[in-house]
């Protein structure tokens, strides 16, 4: 007989497999993720995908949320933790258990966001490094940061997500930041200048990457940044571009290149200052 929702966590242990807790720990680090974009990740066949999401929902471990599309018919659906996924998480960390008004309201607040286009798109970038690395071995995703863990390490950038990016033997550092267009190009400018002062300060020094929604939002971007000589490596790129590949366009550069050939410090010199411990995170 197949588990209810209401089953305890016990019960459900047993049918929680390796690639379930990946999942888990994803949903719980970075809030959503599309059935697409769980498809990528962790699976071959797209049904297979559909099939054992629709299981984790059975047994709550996952929520769901989905919109009409405008034109008709339905966006897909935008997987989050269901009550037992956060119960699961809380026991594997040591949290408090949550209640189940909780995990309601935790997601009605995340499918009501303003932000969460943005999160989406945020997510999709390190979705695409990823799922690279399936057919890549000699590629790495070592690290994937959301906005908050890069805010909580960092205190005083205010990056959508951090990365470790390695191929063969060079690992690049960056900073994202995912444009979808609701801000003007001078605000998305002015975030350099903290990334200046991350520098003066700690003497770390990742590129900025912006990935922006479309070639003229790129364009404009670099005009306005043409003339700016400053100590952040910028580079850009856009959505419909595949961010492991040589579609990186430098500041005040006539060729793209890819993610492993732009300028980072990461390695020695990070290893070398007092202010990161052995893992490369930065410490105060």
């Amino acid at each position: 007989m197949p588990l209810s929702r209401s089953a305890g966590l016990l019960a459900i242990y047993p049918h929680v497999t390796g690639r379930d807790r990946q999942l888990l720990q994803l949903l719980d680090d970075h809030h959503v993720l599309t059935t697409d974009q769980i498809h990528h990740l962790f699976f071959l066949a797209r049904r297979t995908c559909q099939i054992r999401l629709g299981e984790l929902y059975g047994l709550g471990l996952l929520d769901r949320f989905r919109f009409a599309r405008t034109g008709g018919g339905s966006q897909p659906w935008h997987w989050t933790l269901g009550h037992n996924g956060h119960r699961f998480q809380a026991a594997a960390h040591e949290r408090p258990e949550p209640t189940p008004r909780s995990t309601r309201q935790t997601v009605q607040r995340l499918s009501a966001s303003p932000n969460l286009t943005h999160l989406v798109t945020v997510n999709e970038f390190f979705v695409r490094l990823s799922a690279y690395t399936r057919w890549y071995p000699e590629a790495r995703l070592d690290r994937w940061w959301s906005e908050s863990t890069t805010t909580k390490q960092f205190r005083t950038i205010t990056a959508d997500g951090h990365g470790l990016w390695s191929t063969a033997d060079t690992t690049v550092g960056f900073w994202l930041e995912a444009d979808t267009g609701t801000e003007p190009l001078g605000k998305l400018a002015a975030k350099l200048d903290r990334y200046a002062n991350l520098i003066r300060r700690v003497g770390v020094r990742y590129p900025v990457l912006f990935w922006l929604g479309s070639a003229q939002r790129e364009e404009h971007l670099h005009r306005l940044l043409r003339g700016r000589r400053g100590e952040v490596t910028v580079a850009t790129a856009t959505h419909d571009t595949h961010p492991a590949e040589a579609v990186w366009l430098p500041v005040g550069a006539t060729g793209r290149v890819g993610l492993a050939e732009l300028p980072t410090d990461h390695g020695q010199p990070v290893a070398d200052n007092p202010n990161f411990d052995d893992d490369g995170v930065f410490v105060l």
